[in-house]
């Protein structure tokens, strides 16, 4: 193991019955590093996040955590891991402090220790509240402080604001930013919200079907090989109502189902840019509105996989 790594994943495969979940991944996680595993349901995020934190065995394939396996490793990873899944059950009639003595109390961990999470997660407001007075942002704070009760080096959090609204999802990011910033914790997020990856992550792994796409950096991703702008169009109303998706085979159109707007990426923008131009006048297209923008990891998606996350 690579003393940079805190995570080792090698050759991972993972099947229930009919369906193949994880094929055969291999993926690296560095000391310090805030990883997103981003991708559509059933991508198979969440069954290699249950198979780090052991609550999954691999078919085949091996999976090291700070040069250790979890077979005779149980009680050690476990102290050094802190994980909030999708849905995380709260005994209701225990109040919030209460509810976090509890859990601190599995690590050792005491009054004071509850009282620094209490204000990572901004719940001091609600700290004598029955739990299941919370909001669902309340809800999803304390699962994150539960996650965090044990300094955990890894930290593994599985679509943790799915269902939230705008605010409550923007303050699990404050926290989350506020931890990258301040501690060595390393931390792997599934999502599949592209702007939380943007957000809140140093590396983001794009999965689909349960394999890895493609891995590095936004920039890496954005601007390496795969480096395009994208020009979104509309066509005037009175032109004729084109095939824009078979119009050429010299770069890929994405046209609204209306076949009135569409988009196209040009890698090579000041010589393809003349070229759609000369396209759409050779039809008989005549372009209302045009603007360009830089490619997002959701044009990059589409790009890998011929749909959007969401779909």
């Amino acid at each position: 193991m690579s003393l940079k790594n805190v995570i080792e994943v090698q050759n991972v495969w993972k099947s229930f019955k009919t369906v193949q979940a994880v094929k055969g991944i291999d993926l690296n996680i560095e000391s310090g590093q805030f990883v997103a595993l981003l991708g559509p349901n059933g991508a198979g995020k969440t069954t290699l996040v249950e198979m780090i934190e052991g609550i999954q065995k691999p078919d085949k394939g091996e999976i090291t955590i700070m040069g250790k396996k979890w077979k005779g490793n149980e009680d050690e990873l476990h102290r050094i891991i802190g994980l909030s899944l999708q849905e995380t059950r709260f005994f209701d009639k225990l109040r919030v402090t209460e509810t976090l003595m509890m859990f601190s109390s599995f690590f050792g961990q005491g009054k004071e220790r509850v009282k620094e999470i209490i204000d990572i997660v901004g719940l001091d407001e609600k700290k004598k509240a029955y739990v299941v007075n919370l909001s669902g942002g309340q809800r999803q704070r304390l699962a994150l402080g539960i996650a965090l009760i044990n300094n955990p080096a890894i930290l593994l959090l599985d679509e943790p604001t799915t269902g939230l609204d705008p605010n409550a999802r923007r303050e699990i990011w404050d926290i989350l930013n506020a931890l990258r910033r301040n501690s060595g914790t390393s931390m792997i997020l599934t999502t599949h919200y592209m702007e939380e990856a943007e957000n809140l992550c140093d590396y983001i792994v794009i999965m689909d079907h349960g394999k890895i796409l493609m891995e590095g950096t936004q920039k890496q991703l954005l601007e390496g090989e795969t480096a395009e702008k994208i020009i979104e169009f509309t066509i005037d109303s009175g032109s004729v109502n084109p095939d824009l998706n078979n119009l050429t085979q010299s770069f890929t159109i994405q046209a609204d189902p209306s076949g009135k707007s569409g988009s196209v990426a040009l890698r090579n923008f000041d010589e393809q840019l003349p070229e759609f131009m000369s396209l759409m006048k050779s039809n008989n297209i005549r372009i209302k509105h045009m603007e360009c923008r830089r490619k997002t990891l959701d044009d990059l998606f589409i790009t890998l996989t011929g749909r959007k996350i969401d779909e």
